[in-house]
């Protein structure tokens, strides 16, 4: 089964107090203070008998892993909980969850991450997502989305080492800022990385980059034309690439048909070696989310039929 190994360290207290203003800043903060750091990992699964069931479960700190019981039929699933409410300079997180030899998992959070504002002169919170599947398993990294603040400084990498029959569908998911609250982004420091590899071979390297002043960024027309909300769809299996048409075709010309909230999402859908890439901006989050779902349902439909014929065929 999923085994998370989390190790949270020091000062959790100190972060969420400095949030809060429930104390002052010390004339010198990365002196001062030593980075929290907060980690969990669950040594996924492993089979049992018909069922993905938890092998090893490590966690310390403010980084929590729950695994909801399980119904017949249904897939096994963790949820991850940042019990500190958010990240800020000089945090350090890091999860690592192995799925096992024909194992199935979907790996959720509570609750959209914040990353919030950082202490002047601070380091960039350090967090590290290492996902594993084994032979013949099926690992979804399904997070909900991560809120930008204003002056955040994070450095950010999901790895992701896949055998070369495991499937793979993962989204990551960006909002600059709470529109509903009037908030902007005028400076961050983000370094946004997705590494995935089948096999040793190295399907994808994505890396975002926002540095300095975010808002004359996001404004330009070759990287965000003014959109609040960015997300990151991956899909590794045999099936990927036969999804590319029914997902262009879903998301149109960009204003999905469906659903109460018809607005121009803009996209792109590529393809190679097994993996489908896409990219979706949208105006607000609510917008992003709406189009995310609809990718999501077309490529874990496809994913499950694949699943089901394979066992048919195996049976």
């Amino acid at each position: 089964m999923p085994h998370l190994a989390g190790r949270t360290c020091s000062s959790f207290d100190r972060s969420c107090r400095q949030r809060h203003g429930l104390r002052p800043d010390p004339p010198h903060p990365p002196a001062a203070w030593p980075p929290a750091r907060f980690r969990a990992s669950p040594r996924v699964l492993q089979r049992r008998e018909a069922l993905t069931a938890l092998a090893v479960l490590r966690q310390e700190g403010c980084l929590k892993a729950r695994h909801p019981r399980l119904e017949p039929g249904a897939i096994a699933e963790t949820v991850l909980l940042n019990t500190s409410g958010g990240i800020t300079g000089g945090d350090d997180l890091s999860v690592d969850i192995h799925a096992g030899a024909g194992t199935r998992l979907v790996v959720t959070t509570q609750a959209a991450e914040r990353l919030y504002r950082a202490t002047p002169g601070s380091l960039p919170a350090t967090i590290r997502t290492n996902l594993t599947a084994k032979a013949e398993a099926t690992l979804e990294w399904l997070p909900q989305e991560t809120i930008l603040f204003d002056a955040c400084r994070a450095d950010r990498t999901l790895s992701v080492d896949l055998a070369p029959s495991a499937r793979f569908l993962g989204v990551e998911s960006l909002l600059f800022g709470r529109q509903a609250s009037g908030e902007t982004i005028r400076t961050a420091w983000l370094m946004d990385r997705i590494r995935i590899r089948q096999g040793g071979t190295l399907l994808l390297h994505d890396a975002t980059r926002i540095a300095g002043d975010a808002s004359a960024l996001m404004a330009r027309a070759g990287t965000f034309a003014d959109a609040r909300a960015m997300a990151t769809i991956v899909s590794v299996g045999p099936e990927a690439e036969a999804t590319v048409p029914a997902l262009r075709a879903a998301l149109g010309d960009g204003t999905l048909p469906a659903g109460p909230l018809e607005a121009p999402v803009q996209f792109g859908v590529s393809a190679w070696n097994g993996l489908v890439l896409a990219r979706l901006l949208a105006a607000d989050g609510a917008r992003l989310r709406q189009a995310v779902m609809t990718a999501l349902s077309i490529l874990r439909s496809d994913a499950a039929a694949a699943a089901r014929l394979a066992t048919i065929e195996g049976g």
